[in-house]
């Protein structure tokens, strides 16, 4: 029963002990994006076919709208 009853311990997030910098979460998001760009290309390197049916859908979407 020693221990501390309010949480204090290493926390699993961040210190909050300084505000992040703007250099720092560009820095981040740039990350964030490269990763979310090899996440697409590898889901469409997985399912080819279901790419090509989404383009296909979305070609006849685009279609319908042209005037």
């Amino acid at each position: 029963m020693d221990e501390p009853v309010d949480g204090a311990g290493p926390s699993p997030g961040p210190p909050y002990d300084h505000p992040e910098t703007e250099a720092e979460r560009r820095k981040r998001r740039a990350v964030f994006l490269r990763e979310l760009t090899e996440a697409r290309e590898l889901r469409e390197r997985v399912q080819p076919r279901r790419t090509k049916e989404r383009r296909m859908r979305e070609a006849m979407r685009m279609r319908t709208f042209r005037i």
